[in-house]
């Protein structure tokens, strides 16, 4: 007799945490995903601490209301900023980026000299620097903010003169440094890793921390179906939901997977005195890019 899981739930400002996904369709294939990208409100390195904590508020209770045991914050602006005030108000376990991103980068270099890039919230909040401290005083970390790559991720310049000029002026202070390992932090941020790599060269290490991540959600759900192969369902269908604008969704979709086979629904989360009211656009089953819906 199969056994219904429930699915892991994700979000991000969005579509950065398709990064994330990707690795999750890869460690645990059998898990279902609901994927939330507030595209309505993206970028949110410029958002303040009490919109990110109302953003996020809305969309875990959105995702739990479909059902999901885990969520993953596969935003780092999120997980530097909100995460611990969302954490106590939900009994579920949320994961954050920025503890797995430290660990990986610290598995990477070799001279304990690590560059950050992420949005300027995230460099704001201290986040990395502090985790980083706890589990290694010695390394030297240097971090820049980088306001202009979520715009260009979304907007589908990833490999674009601008992009590659953006890149350039970012990383001249990384480089100046000698910097030998460099988090990408934000989810959004490995689009653009053949450009980074471009401008630092091969001796930088590029750490993304989504393997990471993962490996720590397979854990926390007891290693998926791996040590139960009689009780796994069959393959079960993935959901994706944004709050606005889905172009980037195929656009950035067909970059990680070859192609993105999946519909886009289209959904407005209001608050109205404390409860949140949902209005859905239901994009067409075959969705093409460029639709976009109206909010």
């Amino acid at each position: 007799m199969s056994m219904i899981r429930r699915p892991i739930g994700i979000f991000d400002s969005g579509v950065g945490g398709l990064t994330v996904a990707r690795f999750i369709f890869s460690y645990l294939p059998e898990r279902p995903v609901v994927y939330f990208g507030d595209t309505a409100h993206v970028p949110y390195g410029s958002r303040s601490r009490r919109e990110l904590i109302v953003f996020g508020e809305r969309i875990i209770s959105f995702l739990l209301k479909l059902g999901a045991e885990v969520i993953v914050a596969a935003c780092n602006t999120s997980s530097s900023v909100s995460l611990p005030v969302l954490k106590k108000r939900f009994s579920v376990p949320i994961i954050g980026m920025i503890e797995p991103g430290v660990r990986a980068a610290l598995k990477a270099t070799r001279e304990k000299r690590i560059g950050v890039i992420a949005t300027e919230a995230t460099v704001n909040s201290g986040s990395f620097r502090r985790a980083f401290e706890a589990f290694d005083p010695e390394v030297q970390v240097y971090q820049q903010a980088c306001p202009l790559f979520v715009p260009l991720v979304e907007s589908g310049k990833v490999d674009t003169e601008e992009a590659r000029q953006a890149a350039f002026a970012y990383l001249k202070p990384l480089q100046e440094v000698g910097i030998d390992t460099l988090v990408l932090g934000c989810t959004h941020y490995p689009f653009l890793t053949p450009v980074l790599q471009e401008v630092l060269g091969p001796e930088v290490r590029i750490v993304d921390p989504a393997e990471e991540v993962v490996r720590e959600l397979v854990k926390a759900l007891g290693n998926g179906c791996g040590e139960h192969q009689g009780d796994c369902p069959e393959r079960q269908e993935h959901r994706f939901f944004a709050s606005g604008p889905t172009t980037s969704f195929y656009t950035l979709g067909k970059r990680l997977f070859g192609e993105f086979p999946f519909t886009v629904e289209q959904v407005n989360l209001d608050h109205s005195e404390g409860e949140s009211t949902i209005s859905w656009i239901m994009l067409p089953g075959n969705s093409q890019p460029g639709l976009e819906g109206g909010n």
